[in-house]
Order: C-alpha cells, then sequence, then structure tokens
C-alpha cells in the first residue's frame, strides 16, 4: 500500500499476533524477528536500487515512560533497544531515519540513550531534527506529548508546522460523538469493534456517581478503594476518570478501555470507552482491520494493539515531513 506517497515494504516485530493487522491494512511483509537477530542482510534487499530509502523504528516506550522512573527495575534491558536500532542505522545508511518515543527519553537518567543515538546519526553524517510534539498541535484528539526524531542525508529536514491550535483541537466530541450509545459489556449490532469491557456491581455503581469530567474524588466514601486513601493513592487523580466532550482526550494506553485505568469513562455513558472508540481517539480510521473476524474480539488484545501504536495521523505527520525534505533538496 502507498501512504502519502510511500511504499511500505516491510517491518519488524517479535509480537507475532500483529501479523494480520500489519499486512493486511499495509499489504507489506510482516517479519517475525528480534531486533537483536536483525542486520543489514534483512534490510537492505527489501529497497530498491534507485529509492530513497528511509528506515523507521521505535523501541518500546515503557522503560522511558513517568511510571518506569518509578520502579526501575521494569524492563532493564529494553533500555538498550535504541542501540541496537542505531546499530541498524549504520549497517543499513538510509537516507532518511525517523524514530518516535515518549518525551521523558529527552530526560532519561539512566544511561544517555537518546543522546548516544543522537551523537551516532551526527557522525553518520545525518541532519537532525529532534521535536517534542503535543499531539493535539496536528490534530490528533489525544493529550499524547511525544518525541520525533527526523534524520536526513538529504539535507536539512525539519517536522513540519503545527497544523491546529488550542482553539481549533480536534475534541472527543468530534471524534466519537455520532457513535450509537451503548451500555458496559455491550456490542453494538453494527460495529463489532463498538464494545465495551462489562463493570462489576460495585464499578457500575462507581462510574454513576462519577459527574462530567470527574473522577474518584467526587465518589462517595464507600465506593473508594482503600488504595485511594492512602497517601501515594491519592497522587492517581484521573483513574476512574470521565473524559470531557469538547477536550481531547488522554493519551490512549495498552489499557485504555478499562475504567481504573486512567481517564477512560465515557463522557456521559456509565461505562468506559469501547475499542472503536479508543482506535478513533488513535485516528486509526473505520476501515482498518484489526482482526480477521472482528465479531470475535479480544479486547485485552485490541486494547495493547491501539495503545502500543503510533498515532497513525501522527505519522502522517512525520511522512509528509519527510516529503517537504526530499523535495526540497532533489527538485
Amino acid at each position: 500500500m502507498k501512504t502519502k506517497g510511500f511504499e511500505i515494504l516491510a517491518g519488524f516485530d517479535i509480537d507475532w499476533t500483529c501479523q494480520y493487522a500489519y499486512e493486511t491494512n499495509n499489504k507489506a511483509k510482516f517479519i517475525y524477528k528480534d531486533i537483536y537477530e536483525v542486520t543489514k542482510d534483512d534490510i537492505k534487499p527489501l529497497y530498491s536500487e534507485d529509492a530513497i530509502k528511509v528506515l523507521a523504528g521505535c523501541a518500546p516506550c515503557q522503560p522511558f515512560s513517568s511510571y518506569a522512573f518509578k520502579n526501575k527495575k521494569k524492563d532493564p534491558n529494553k533500555y538498550d533497544l535504541l542501540y541496537e536500532f542505531g546499530r541498524l542505522v549504520e549497517e543499513v545508511q538510509p537516507d532518511i531515519v525517523t524514530m518516535e518515543n515518549v518525551i521523558q527519553i529527552l530526560n532519561f537518567k539512566e544511561k544517555p540513550v537518546l543522546q548516544d543515538f543522537i551523537d551516532k546519526l551526527a557522525f553518520l553524517d545525518y541532519n537532525i531534527d529532534v521535536n517534542p510534539v503535543f499531539c493535539p498541535d496536528y490534530g490528533i484528539p489525544q493529550t499524547r506529548k511525544r518525541l520525533v526524531l527526523l534524520a536526513s542525508k538529504i539535507g536539512e529536514i525539519k517536522l513540519i508546522p503545527p497544523t491546529h491550535n488550542k482553539d481549533h483541537y480536534i475534541t472527543v466530541r468530534d471524534v466519537i460523538g455520532d457513535l450509537p450509545p451503548i451500555a458496559a459489556g455491550e456490542i453494538d449490532k453494527t460495529d463489532p469493534l463498538h464494545r465495551t469491557i462489562a463493570l462489576t456491581p460495585i464499578n457500575l455503581q462507581r462510574i454513576k456517581a462519577t459527574p462530567y469530567g470527574g473522577s474518584w474524588h467526587d465518589w462517595p466514601e464507600d465506593l473508594i478503594l482503600e488504595c485511594h486513601k492512602k497517601k501515594e493513592g491519592k497522587t492517581y487523580g484521573s483513574v476512574y476518570g470521565r473524559m470531557e466532550w469538547d477536550k481531547p482526550s488522554p493519551t490512549m494506553t495498552t489499557q485504555c478501555t478499562g475504567l481504573g485505568n486512567g481517564r477512560f469513562g465515557h463522557p456521559v455513558q456509565d461505562r468506559a470507552i469501547s475499542v472503536r472508540e479508543a482506535a478513533l481517539l488513535q485516528t486509526f480510521p473505520k476501515v482498518y482491520k484489526l482482526f480477521p473476524n472482528e465479531k470475535s474480539v479480544s479486547i485485552t488484545k485490541a486494547s495493547r494493539y491501539i495503545g502500543n501504536a503510533v498515532p497513525p495521523k501522527l505519522g502522517e505527520v512525520i511522512a509528509q515531513s519527510i516529503i517537504e525534505n526530499v523535495k526540497k533538496h532533489t527538485t
């Protein structure tokens, strides 16, 4: 499939369950292989000789997240995955490189992972642009903050300017406001991805006690979890929260369809957001196929796919930035 003028050739991953979605939507090859084992011999033959060669990588963000700062022992080996991507860049020497990760990688103290990657690119004579991105500035309806790195051997490269401002951000209402109402645990008859997790009786009471834009702080005492009554629990102010119609949503995570995992309650319906709503807020088009049979869907698995993804709209922004770089320096 060609997207924004690009021909997607292949992708490497160690989650084989992604194969169907990747190959079906991209019409490209899914290669099940650990990055530690991938070499230039796997990548170079995929490119046409006279093509502009682009290599995109995204090391798992969890080791660099705010949560990981509080849990230093979680995923320690994943710190090195960006070094492996740097190794592949050095071996393959593509014309253009792009990488996306959480904003916290800018201030990551355990290892100078990002700076080491930038230094390698500079040594290899790439022009480099590193950008903290607030996703609503680019028409993405969630308050996701990400770092986007672009590097080009063709010439100076820059991320395109923002396309939206705070007076014209895309909102939750804009994206999911017209979807049919459903109850917790229900599936929309016309859209099998518009399904939600069932709630226990106590959690149903909790969401009913949560006002518009509110959270567990608004509950009566008898509904509050014991962990939230402790000092450290009080800092998690948004869990069991409702989204607001006229604002962007919070960041879609791998647990974005769970009521207790963040501000993932529907603005007015007594439930967490559905798989379809999460996918739309992550800017997946409705035609995107996650499963071969969407009547039999794992909400947990779908949420993981959605939360782990770079928002497709952000991918378009990166693609347009690359196109501008190529046009400027080759025409």
